[in-house]
């Protein structure tokens, strides 16, 4: 069903109107939603905007040229609609956000009035806030290499191209237990060195929070186990029994990258850069100090 731009505006024109707002919120798993502040639900495009989220959103602010155009939406936590579980997991953490102006009396009279992504998200007292950033926003995100010691791929990307799913550097396990700190304790591991899975990643492959990753910050070596720490628990917090995917980590050195990985022709760092105590130096006596390589 096409959309009607000109016979809303006639309609907006008249001297009554019958006007609500409609969002549609796709996350990034194919998961979608429809909304809408009217008091009955609405259907085009193929989806259904539902009436009873209590959702609505401020007025939005469009310019001209590259400027961000930006909202926020509030609405109720629900089962039906977004619930609290979703929301603190990151489910809808950068989703597709779509907004028409809708004549509800004929839905066909409708014109977008917003296109974008969620940005951050806050929850209390069963209701949710979260703001709306508009395309122009990817524009405003950091482009360019950066000149580093350190490695600037991701282990596992494009760029690294190293191989995760081998043996040794994925490991699916179960959880035997977690303490009331948070330190996850898992078995059935192959004898790797400590601190094999430092900087690494643990991602739930079952439960309420299958899907989330988080980063891990500590890896020891315990009795009949490992002893595994992460820098966030995810949304949803794991639990004795679940299945998990520990993933190797790397800490972008250059050694690293040539001892544990086996990759160093994909590394993509600098680790000849000279540091920023090098330009202070100044000639030694006794010292060679010819201007040629300091790494010989």
């Amino acid at each position: 069903m096409s959309a009607d731009r000109a016979g809303l505006l006639a309609h907006l024109g008249s001297a009554a109107t019958s006007v609500c707002r409609c969002w549609a919120v796709v996350r990034r798993d194919g998961e979608s939603y429809g909304f809408t502040d009217h008091d009955l639900d609405l259907s085009f495009d193929g989806m259904v905007f539902r009436a009873a989220s209590g959702m609505t959103a401020r007025a939005f602010q469009q310019t001209t040229g590259l400027a961000v155009d930006n909202s926020e939406a509030v609405g109720a936590l629900s089962d039906v609609a977004l619930s609290e579980t979703d929301l603190a997991a990151g489910r809808f953490d950068g989703a597709e956000v779509r907004c028409w102006q809708v004549n509800w009396a004929d839905p066909v009279q409708r014109m977008m009035l917003f296109c974008g992504h969620f940005g951050e998200v806050t929850r209390a007292a069963g209701s949710f806030r979260v703001e709306l950033r508009g395309l122009a926003d990817a524009l405003n995100q950091p482009q360019g290499r950066v000149f580093q010691t350190g490695c600037s791929a991701v282990l596992g990307d494009a760029r690294c191209g190293f191989l995760l799913n081998q043996p040794g550097y994925t490991e699916e396990v179960t959880l035997a237990g977690v303490s009331s700190e948070g330190v996850l304790r898992v078995e059935g591991v192959q004898a790797l060195a400590a601190g094999w899975f430092e900087r690494g990643r643990l991602e739930l492959l079952d439960g309420p929070g299958a899907g989330l990753v988080a980063t891990i910050r500590l890896d020891r070596v315990a009795a009949g186990g490992r002893l595994i720490e992460l820098w966030q628990a995810p949304g949803v917090a794991p639990v004795a029994g679940q299945r998990v995917r520990l993933m190797a980590g790397c800490d972008r050195a250059a050694a690293t990258c040539r001892s544990k990985f086996a990759n160093f022709v994909n590394f993509r760092g600098f680790p000849h850069i000279p540091g920023e105590d090098w330009l202070t130096s100044y000639p030694v006596a006794g010292k060679v100090n010819d201007g040629g390589s300091r790494h010989g």
